[in-house]
């Protein structure tokens, strides 16, 4: 019999305590809900406690209130020189610098009368801003990145760059077009208004569509269930490594970042070097699939992809290589794998993933028990986390080049976004269940349970260092969602043969780093099974920088631990009730 498990699970009761509850608890998170929808999922109660935290403690702080007197002092001479020497026409030195990821003032108009001076006070009123929300006795850790993160955000809605009498660049635009940019930068924010308002998903461009430009490496789909796809991708060698791949993709995106186009898909790279590929591609989840939890995925998803693959390629193990979120559990899976006797993985990967969420950088600033709550509640009401209250996050984060920057570009410049592989594939974002996503926060993000050893599967703990396959970890340089030394401390957490692998660029562009992308470079190390640890930083200066792409190193590695080339199995798996359903992506992935 075909297997195409499409059928919904039956819905599992929700975790209820009736004796710690009052009755009318829906109506407060009602009440909370329609709050977070209205200030896009931000707890306005964490915003007054770390103001708070940061306010009180800085009264009774008479030294430090004396430092930031004199920062200001310091930071007003600077700016009175500089815009002497600039109105008098000298190649002045500008005393404050924009951030490496800030490209608001690149334009050459920033350097001259009156826009420096501007620019430089904003800079300036930035610099102090940081200052202040330093660390400071008896505040919160988290509280102070908070309040740095915040006046951040705040202070990039005011900046000049904004404005388009205070932007020489968009002066000189409009001056040359004869106010034609603003026209066509009305017209962008109209259309942009009303696909916020309607959510209407808006068609791929021409020529970067999934199935037909995009994710077209040649497969088909040989098992299908309520919560995935899998993808058996055909072979183009005569021989292949004995041991498949099976990639666990996170679920927070579409699978095809590692099938792009032709010239950087990891899929079709590793189908040329020998290796038979399968891929799980996650459904869209929807309201229905509220109750979906962390363990259905690992159960209905990981486990249920390695059963057809063991079928589809029997009497082998299986190299696991888990993305993001898709590695988070992955390690999961394989250390419930370990403690339970289960010796089907031959090696596991994990690509920018994260195992320990102590130092998982400025997306914890979102985490605590209010703002968790409050996405709770509002998944409560919606059955979901949706697409726009993710994306925010993770654009907010970087706002000075992600949000303003492509703002000034769009309306004020009248620049069209030009389109790209990637940020087709970025675009087209998916939902998360609300019973998983809220596990997923509270229990990994929040309380940190998995490296703590209270994360429980079946009712049993489990625990990183029971893993004894060998394992290969990637960390990118510039990660700004799961910073490189939190995908490090894989390693404080585990006991087997491990290489570690840190690359250019950031969570995406260091994974897609193929062979031939200019400028890439890599370092790579290797820890012995019960070797020393060694700290993320004296690991960066004991191990040299080298060129290229990390891709060969890891197809080597993989090479080392397979038992050799064997013919190719074939397509599915019929007789064991695998068989080709349909052409590869398949169906979930044009889930809208």
């Amino acid at each position: 019999m075909p297997r195409d498990d499409t059928a919904s699970p039956t819905p599992k009761p929700a975790q209820t305590a009736p004796d710690r509850r009052h009755p009318h608890e829906p109506l407060d998170r009602a009440a909370r809900a329609a709050v977070a929808r209205l200030s896009g999922g931000v707890s306005p109660f964490a915003l007054v406690e770390t103001w708070s935290d940061w306010a009180l403690h800085l009264a009774r702080a008479p030294g430090r209130q004396l430092e930031l007197m004199e920062r200001a002092r310091d930071n007003a001479v600077k700016l009175a020189g500089h815009a002497t020497e600039t109105a008098l026409g000298a190649a002045a030195d500008a005393p404050f610098k924009p951030g490496p990821h800030d490209h608001r003032f690149t334009h050459p108009g920033w350097s001259g009368w009156p826009f420096a001076p501007w620019q430089q006070a904003f800079l300036a009123t930035q610099d102090w801003w940081d200052f202040a929300t330093d660390p400071l006795r008896g505040v919160r850790t988290r509280d102070a990145e908070r309040a740095k993160f915040q006046i951040r955000q705040a202070l990039d809605l005011v900046s000049p760059a904004n404005f388009p009498w205070l932007n020489p660049e968009i002066l000189e635009a409009t001056q040359k077009a004869r106010g034609r940019n603003l026209l066509d930068g009305a017209r962008h924010l109209a259309t942009d208004i009303v696909h916020t308002v309607t959510q209407v998903t808006q068609p791929a461009p021409q020529g970067y569509r999934p199935g037909e430009n995009l994710a077209v490496t040649p497969g088909k789909v040989v098992f299908r269930n309520h919560l995935f796809e899998l993808i058996q991708y055909a072979p183009t060698t005569d021989a292949v490594q004995a041991e498949p791949v099976l990639f666990v993709p996170a679920w927070i995106m579409k699978y095809y970042i590692l099938d792009l186009s032709a010239e950087n898909s990891m899929v079709a790279w590793l189908r040329e070097q020998g290796f038979t590929v399968f891929m799980i591609s996650w459904t869209n989840p929807t309201e229905n699939m509220r109750e979906l939890s962390l363990d259905d995925y690992r159960v209905s998803g990981i486990m249920a992809a390695l059963d057809a693959v063991r079928a589809i390629v029997p009497g082998q193990k299986v190299h696991a290589n888990g993305y993001c979120l898709g590695g988070t559990l992955l390690s999961i899976a394989a250390a419930t794998m370990a403690r339970d006797g289960d010796d089907r993985l031959a090696s596991v990967t994990l690509m920018a993933a994260q195992t320990d969420f102590a130092e998982a950088g400025e997306l914890l600033l979102f985490v605590d028990e209010s703002q968790v709550a409050f996405v709770e509640d509002l998944m409560w009401q919606q059955g979901y986390l949706d697409r726009p209250q993710m994306t925010r996050t993770f654009l907010s984060i970087r706002a000075e080049d992600l949000i303003y920057s492509r703002a000034v570009r769009r309306y004020f410049l009248g620049h069209e976004d030009l389109p790209s592989d990637l940020t087709v594939w970025n675009n087209d974002t998916t939902r998360m269940p609300a019973r998983m996503h809220a596990e997923y926060l509270r229990g990994l993000f929040l309380e940190n349970r998995l490296t703590a050893g209270r994360f429980a599967v079946d009712g049993r703990v489990v625990v990183l260092r029971d893993i004894e396959v060998p394992m290969f970890v990637i960390g990118t340089e510039q990660d700004h969602i799961a910073p490189w030394r939190s995908v490090y401390k894989t390693k404080l957490f585990t006991n087997c043969d491990l290489r570690f692998v840190l690359t250019s660029a950031g969570h995406n562009g260091g994974i897609l780093s193929e062979p031939g992308h200019r400028h890439r470079h890599y370092r790579i190390g290797h820890r012995a099974r019960g070797a020393h640890y060694m700290d993320p930083d004296t690991w960066l200066a004991d191990h040299e920088m080298r060129d290229g792409s990390w891709w060969p190193e890891w197809a080597a590695w993989l090479t080392g631990h397979s038992s050799g080339p064997v013919a190719p199995p074939g397509i599915g798996a019929a007789g064991a009730g695998y068989p080709p359903l349909c052409d590869a992506p398949g169906q979930y992935i044009h889930q809208n």
